[in-house]
């Protein structure tokens, strides 16, 4: 029987950076299937360098957007007829982008069975994600494997790390931060990413001080705390550095990154990243670093909708009650939460390397 060829595949997830690193399994669920299958992307200009990054990509397409004027948006379509992609998937669907992949005459076309968007797609998938009855990956790998149905291609088995970075560049990370920062290689590294980028509600700093000196004074010695900042976040992080300081617990803000990647290889160095449900925890996900995530217990933003797609081992997840203030963060109870994180925290395998800067 002859094997199914190898196709070219367009995937859409042009919407914000946490949403598009729960694409990854899916972007690896394509790529894998097939050795020859050529996966392109199309996502906004703020996610294509990491788009580059994707050992599952291999084009990058940048969507100007919704705003972009007549000529751009023509640009785009042209790149795409030239193309001739074999089958669009459209991990999050709207009129302009099931429009465009109709008119670009890609002749497959998938994407879920939701809002008005999908009379432009000839295979559609009914998830009904608005219940929240699994984690966002999970969906986004369920149109994969529907996709590969439709070409004839076989489902790949896969496990976490989705983004399988060399154990070399981990290992210099570290080296890196114990020259910039003075931290110990031989106890635990913890990064606290305290920002949400505007998307998430999140800890206020005072309680995300509380946390980690609560988790600090549980565990046999005390760790090494690393504070990560996105673009407008660096004086905040400073300022948790300092009442961190008040409480007896030694912290250092991360220096800033090159980019978006140099700053995703970063968190590669971490034993454990907490945050809330923004985009580097789901950067630390795809990398499989162990994370704490802080979320609120809406429908939409529950902590099984935005699960990290590391292993179940390597995650913990908290979020208030889930009643009429379910979104009022302060409502988690942050001793208990200290108490689990502390007595969860995996035994990190850190690379060999010389101590630096013990203390």
């Amino acid at each position: 029987m002859p094997q199914p060829r190898g196709q070219r595949l367009l995937v859409v997830r042009n919407d914000k950076l946490g949403d598009f690193m729960l694409a990854w399994p899916a972007l690896a669920c394509l790529k894998q299937a097939h050795p020859d299958n050529y996966v392109s992307v199309l996502v906004p200009s703020y996610t294509a360098a990491l788009a580059r990054a994707c050992p599952w990509v291999d084009e990058v397409l940048v969507d100007p957007g919704d705003a972009a004027p007549r000529d751009a948006q023509r640009t785009l379509l042209a790149r795409l007829r030239e193309r001739r992609f074999d089958a669009l998937l459209t991990l999050f669907s709207t009129p302009r982008i099931g429009w465009l992949g109709w008119r670009a005459g890609i002749a497959l076309r998938l994407a879920p069975a939701t809002k008005w968007a999908q009379v432009f797609y000839n295979r559609r998938i009914v998830q009904r994600r608005s219940r929240s009855e699994r984690p966002e990956y999970r969906y986004n790998l369920e149109l994969a494997e529907a996709l590969l149905s439709q070409i004839g291609q076989p489902v790949p088995a896969l496990e976490p790390p989705y983004w399988p970075l060399p154990t070399a560049v981990r290992a210099e990370q570290r080296q890196r931060l114990a020259r910039e920062c003075g931290l110990d290689v031989r106890r635990r590294w913890g990064f606290v990413h305290g920002g949400s980028g505007g998307s998430a509600v999140n800890l206020t700093p005072a309680r995300y001080a509380a946390l980690v000196a609560r988790i600090d004074a549980q565990l046999d010695k005390p760790a090494e705390w690393v504070l990560t900042s996105g673009p407008g976040e660096h004086a905040a992080a400073a300022t948790l550095c300092e009442d961190l300081a008040a409480r007896g617990v030694a912290a250092q803000v991360m220096p800033p990154r090159d980019d978006l990647v140099d700053f995703a290889h970063s968190l590669s160095a971490a034993d454990l990243l907490i945050a809330g449900s923004t985009g580097p925890l789901h950067i630390a996900g795809c990398l499989d670093v162990p994370t704490a995530g802080f979320y609120p217990a809406k429908r939409s933003a529950t902590p099984l909708r935005w699960q990290t797609c590391n292993r179940d081992a390597h995650r913990l997840a908290f979020s208030p009650p889930a009643d009429e203030r379910a979104t009022d963060m302060s409502r988690i109870d942050i001793e208990a939460a200290a108490q689990a994180i502390a007595g969860w925290w995996p035994t990190p395998a850190t690379p060999s390397m010389p101590a630096t800067g013990s203390r």
